[in-house]
């Protein structure tokens, strides 16, 4: 599927697009940040600055990206392109994969709209799903990102990742069908269940343009709340466990979270292709991923310096980060579809092999 995303003639083109796009996006964005917030924001300083860089803001310069996104996703939701866009790869993967047609479009959903979103869009259909299939919606939920955070993540790559916001997109979509396969393996579907065919009708709905963009804005502005207070919580509390393990050493330097995960995950980067000298600071961005947030672990590789990896090493840490699995959004997987199916008591229930 790579070889296909990367090797199609045009692709590349369409890829290009697509990282021009997210820079057309993030400059729109800055006005609107810049007219609220000023120089905060990336405005014009009202006095003189000796270093430039030191200014950015990454809760005023980053996370408005999230607002425009989702207010704009809405409106293309309402306006039935994202929609069809959804259901064309949602035949795609009932087809090739044998999905139940409302399986098929959550698997969609959960790469353009996100893992929240997605059981809405199936919302008449949950009743309907068995134990597989709402597992597999789960998976491919945690193992891809939404449209709005897609975004985010390609401009925090920019500078250190030719063509970022290409590479996520693509990330985004092959972490879909490898979900579907791990799903069916840890819990198969039984013979004579599941197929639950889906008419592709929608609960999501929005009564008007404008009323896609204010809803969208106000979804957006909950995410941004979440990832601003996820970020500050998780890094004060390794900074209060460093604190702690400062008094012991490991090979005569202090111990941290971000030794400890480095040590732990250095033999994964390793198997998944980083050159072992580099497999270090690779694994500590897998550990920081997988027990804080892919938010913090996205912004620890746009922070580490060109000399400590390389072009390679960065391009498959992007796919390696590349979706929600950490422990937090574990919680936020088995609560949203018990939001909207509170009857059901599927989710609660332990799985026995």
């Amino acid at each position: 599927l790579v070889l296909a995303l990367f090797a199609i003639p045009g692709s590349q083109a369409v890829l290009a697009a697509v990282t021009g796009a997210v820079d057309g996006l993030a400059m729109a964005t800055n006005k609107g940040t810049q007219f609220v917030f000023g120089y905060l924001a990336g405005g014009s300083q009202p006095y003189p600055v000796d270093n430039q860089p030191a200014l950015f803001t990454f809760a005023f310069q980053v996370l408005p990206l999230i607002l425009v996104i989702s207010a704009l996703s809405a409106l293309l939701w309402h306006w039935k392109v994202l929609k069809w866009i959804t259901y064309g790869f949602g035949l795609l993967f009932q087809k090739t994969m044998k999905l139940g047609g409302a399986s098929a479009l959550a698997v969609a959903a959960n790469i353009f709209l996100g893992m929240i979103e997605s059981p809405i869009v199936i919302k008449a259909y949950l009743d309907k799903l068995t134990r597989s299939e709402v597992f597999l919606m789960m998976v491919v939920g945690l193992a891809t990102v939404a449209g709005s955070t897609m975004v985010a993540y390609a401009t925090i790559l920019a500078p250190v990742l030719p063509n970022a916001a290409g590479h996520v997109l693509v990330a985004s979509i092959v972490s879909a069908p490898a979900g579907v396969l791990l799903a069916r393996i840890i819990v198969p579907e039984i013979p004579g269940q599941g197929g639950e065919v889906a008419d592709y009708g929608s609960a999501l709905k929005y009564d008007s343009a404008i009323d896609a963009i204010v809803k969208g804005t106000s979804d957006g502005l909950m995410v941004v709340l979440n990832i601003s207070a996820v970020l500050i919580v998780f890094v004060a509390l390794v900074a209060l466990v460093n604190v702690m393990l400062g008094g012991f050493s490991l090979w005569g330097e202090p111990v941290t979270v971000e030794r400890l995960l480095g040590v732990l995950f250095t033999p994964v980067a390793w198997l998944t292709g980083v050159e072992w000298s580099e497999a270090g600071v690779a694994g500590w961005l897998l550990g920081v991923k997988l027990t804080l947030t892919e938010f913090v672990a996205f912004i620890d590789l746009g922070q580490v310096p060109a000399e400590a990896m390389s072009e390679r090493t960065r391009m498959l840490m992007t796919y390696a980060l590349c979706g929600f699995a950490n422990i937090g959004s574990v919680g936020i997987s088995t609560d949203r579809p018990v939001t909207v199916m509170p009857t059901d008591p599927m989710l609660a229930k332990p799985h026995r092999a």
